[in-house]
């Protein structure tokens, strides 16, 4: 968008933050002394949700078999169906010969056999159920390999360079590779899902509760359990893998997400994460300056069946800062357009937040969304409006 097309506020805010930019600088060191937070992981990273700046690194771009994480991404297709409302919690799915036989974690289900969404991403989240994962994958795609399809689309979308998915529960086989930057995007991504912690949040249940046959549910994430905030999010293991998690916390309105790939044991696993943790919320705080949603400002619609839309937030906005530094000079602008012609969809960029330093280098941009789809008006509503605004001018 063109700059002098755009209604521009600019003000100063002064913050610390600990910017991408700066994370860039120290990466090299990160490696040694203190900071060598997951020695026995083949690789590593960390980053703040909100903002989505990189904490820690290790090796975090490197290919590797991501295991049942992959259900990340099995998970976040399922909640986006679900907020498109193609799917709902209470529609019931029913389990496929070739579902039922995945083997692996799973949760017994058997052929022919019908569960709701809810209880599906139960299993999926809570015990890791290979069967589960199939079993929603072709209810929402019609086969496996349809919505495997749709699992590397999303993938692109979402900028994950270094992933190739072959299944939807990440059983071992050739060419399905992650990495730990890719899964702390597609985290990051299903976390704005508020409704998904849930269940990845669950420590323990029970499904076919009423029936002769209970299941119990346990948390594969023990961390869900024993680290205080942790609400998620999944765990993986096979033995080309080893122990793998992408984990996330929560405190003082700040989430961090955690991942490491290739750790030795699920106890050094959970040792890393929480280290990991540790430093995150001993070491950073964020500034709330928006929640998800929230109404930033108003803009004009041409030609549209309403005559101006609200410009919103999509999920919370934050500055992440580094506890016990001294105030520095940010500035934040909004950026929105004058005006926009109808019709304009709910998934259109019509503006943005800058977060930029004193010295002009940005920090952090936000896409601006409208908080509803505009259709074009006719022209009798044209009319309307024109006669309107000219009988006012007199």
């Amino acid at each position: 968008m063109k700059r002098n097309g755009y209604l521009a506020l600019c003000f100063v805010m002064c913050f610390t933050i600990f910017s991408p930019m700066a994370v860039a600088k120290e990466k090299a060191g990160q490696q040694k002394g203190d900071n060598h937070f997951a020695p026995l992981a083949s690789s590593a990273v960390m980053i703040e949700a909100d903002t989505g700046t990189v904490l820690y690194e290790k090796n975090a771009n490197e290919k590797m078999p991501p295991a049942s994480i992959t259900k990340v991404m099995t998970m976040l297709l399922i909640m986006e169906a679900v907020e498109r409302g193609e799917l709902k919690l209470t529609d019931k799915v029913r389990t496929s010969e070739r579902a039922a036989s995945m083997g692996g974690s799973q949760i017994f289900l058997q052929p022919g056999e019908e569960m709701t969404v809810e209880d599906m991403l139960k299993g999926i989240a809570i015990a890791s159920g290979n069967d589960a994962s199939v079993a929603m994958a072709e209810h929402l795609a019609g086969t496996e390999e349809s919505f495997v399809a749709r699992m590397n689309e999303r993938a692109q979308q979402l900028g994950m360079k270094n992933t190739h998915f072959v299944n939807s529960n990440g059983l071992p086989a050739a060419n399905h590779y992650s990495s730990a930057v890719d899964i702390a995007i597609m985290s990051r991504e299903l976390l704005k899902h508020e409704g998904i912690t849930k269940f990845t949040g669950t420590y323990q249940d029970y499904l076919r509760k009423d029936t002769e046959s209970p299941f119990w549910l346990v948390n594969t994430n023990k961390l869900v359990r024993f680290y205080e905030g942790v609400d998620g999010l999944k765990t993986g293991y096979t033995g080309e893998a080893k122990y793998c998690l992408t984990a996330t916390a929560k405190r003082n309105n700040m989430r961090v997400i955690a991942v490491v790939m290739g750790e030795p044991d699920v106890k050094t696993r959970n040792n890393e994460v929480s280290t990991m943790f540790n430093y995150a919320f001993t070491h950073f705080q964020v500034m709330p300056m928006y929640k998800k949603g929230e109404a930033v400002r108003a803009l004009v619609v041409d030609k549209g069946q309403k005559p101006q839309i609200n410009a919103v937030t999509p999920h919370a906005v934050s500055l992440l800062m580094k506890k016990g530094e001294s105030a520095d000079t940010f500035q934040k602008e909004i950026v929105i357009n004058e005006a926009v012609h109808a019709p304009i969809a709910k998934d259109q960029v019509i503006g943005h937040i800058f977060i930029r330093t004193k010295d002009g280098k940005e920090v952090n941009r936000i896409d601006l969304f409208p908080e509803d789809q505009v259709d074009k008006a006719n022209m009798w509503e044209i009319l309307k409006r024109t006669t309107k605004s000219v009988l006012i001018s007199y």
